[in-house]
């Protein structure tokens, strides 16, 4: 894979995650209601809890995206992406369970598959080996 395109994943990734983490912290009403999801007040306190993590795992991406524009080593960018791929693995496979069952509204099938379509990039990068050169 070239590395611009991997760039631009990586910064796509990175501010959306980022950007989505701390509207959940400062505002969760207003950020669920963008993503047309309905939470009942009382939950919003756990909101901003998850919020905390999302922004987490955009971070950790953004400092991949660092990593690349620098050209650090390669195996900083290879931690990056397998942690946050165990992180969104966990988050799809828990939202789905919560959809099927009916613990959450089918509209969080988006957050689900967004974060199913990462893990599968980066599964697959890394299994091809596509970060060997894009941080050098």
């Amino acid at each position: 894979m070239n590395r611009p395109i991997l760039l631009g994943y990586q910064w796509l990734i990175g501010i959306s995650d980022t950007l989505t983490g701390a509207l959940l912290i400062v505002a969760p009403e207003f950020t669920l209601h963008r993503m047309g999801l309905h939470v009942p007040s009382d939950a919003l306190a756990y909101l901003q809890f998850i919020g905390a993590f999302v922004l987490s795992v955009g971070l950790a991406c953004l400092y991949g995206a660092m990593v690349m524009v620098r050209r650090g080593s390669p195996c900083t960018l290879q931690a990056v992406w397998l942690l946050t791929a165990m992180t969104r693995a966990s988050v799809a496979v828990f939202v789905l369970a919560q959809v099927f069952g009916h613990g959450l509204e089918p509209g969080w099938l988006t957050v689900a598959a967004s974060d199913g379509a990462c893990v599968l990039i980066q599964a697959i990068g890394l299994g091809k080996g596509w970060l060997g050169n894009v941080a050098r």
